[in-house]
C-alpha cells in the first residue's frame, strides 16, 4: 500500500500539472487511487450506482463518510467534473495536499467566517455555471462505522442556492467488519439513491430536505448491513456444513 500510494502520488501530481485546476481531474486521481487499492487490500466492493452515475448534470453528492478508506471504497465511484469542499490545511500534506489542490477541489478555512462564505458562494457559481458536481461528507467528520453523525448544513444550503438536485450515496459500514489480515478482508456495498429536487426550495426548507436525506441513507445503509450480515452466516453454515461432510 505504501508503494502504491507512492505511484498514485506522482501520477497524480502529473495529471495536476499538465492540467491544473481542471474539475475532472478528481474523478481521474481517485481512480489511480481505487481501484489497485482494492485488489491489494482485499477488499470487496459491489456497486449499485447508476442513478449517479448517469445523471447528466450539476449536483450536490452526498456521502457518509468512515476513515481515510473511503478514498478507495468510494474512488471509483466519483463523476465527471466532480470535485469536493475540504479543510485549508489539507493543501499543506505533503504530495497528497497539492495533488487535492491541481484537482480544482475547493478549500475551505473554516476558522475564518468570510472566507468560508466566500467558498461557498463561489461553489453556487461553480454548480450553476460551470458544469461541475460537488461531492460532500455531510456529517463533517468519521463515524467510525457507528452510525450516521448529525448532518451539517452546507452542502443542502448550496445545492437550495444552487437550485441543483441532491444525490445520496450510502456505503455499508465496513470500519468495524474489515479484515485486513486475510486474502478476503470484506465485502462493501456502496448505493446511490434517487436524486431529491430543490428547485423551489429556499433555506426555511432545509431542516426538513437534511432529515429527509440523512432517513433515507440510514434505512439504506442499514438494508445493506443486513444483507452483508445474511450473506456471511449463509457462507459460515455452508462452510461448517462441509467440515461436517469431511468427518
Amino acid at each position: 500500500m505504501f508503494v502504491h500510494f507512492l505511484v498514485s502520488g506522482v501520477l497524480g501530481m502529473l495529471i495536476g500539472v499538465c492540467r491544473p485546476f481542471n474539475p475532472d481531474n478528481s474523478r481521474l486521481c481517485a481512480r489511480i487511487y481505487s481501484v489497485p487499492a482494492l485488489r491489494i487490500l482485499g477488499l470487496k466492493l459491489e456497486m449499485d450506482a447508476q442513478g449517479l452515475m448517469q445523471h447528466q448534470r450539476s449536483c450536490v453528492i452526498v456521502a457518509n463518510h468512515q476513515s481515510n478508506y473511503d478514498l478507495f471504497v468510494l474512488g471509483s465511484l466519483v463523476p465527471e467534473r466532480t470535485v469536493t469542499i475540504g479543510k485549508k490545511s489539507l493543501k499543506w500534506v505533503p504530495l497528497f495536499g497539492q495533488i487535492y489542490w491541481l484537482a480544482g477541489n475547493v478549500l475551505i478555512n473554516r476558522a475564518n467566517a468570510e472566507q468560508a462564505k466566500q467558498a461557498m458562494l463561489m461553489t453556487t457559481e461553480t454548480l450553476q455555471h460551470k458544469d461541475t458536481s460537488i461531492w460532500v461528507f455531510a456529517e463533517g467528520t468519521r463515524n467510525l462505522g457507528k452510525g450516521l453523525l448529525p448532518f451539517k448544513k452546507g452542502a443542502f444550503q448550496m445545492a437550495i442556492n444552487a437550485g441543483v438536485p441532491i444525490i445520496p450515496l450510502c456505503a455499508s459500514n465496513y470500519k468495524n467488519h474489515m479484515h485486513l489480515n486475510r486474502w478476503h478482508s470484506g465485502t462493501v456495498k456502496v448505493r446511490s439513491l434517487p436524486a431529491i429536487p430543490t428547485a423551489g426550495l429556499s433555506l426555511d426548507d432545509m431542516p426538513a430536505l437534511i432529515e429527509r436525506c440523512r432517513a433515507q441513507m440510514q434505512e439504506c445503509i442499514q438494508g445493506m448491513d443486513r444483507e452483508i450480515a445474511a450473506a456471511d452466516d449463509d457462507a459460515n453454515l455452508k462452510a461448517r456444513g462441509g467440515v461436517r461432510g469431511q468427518h
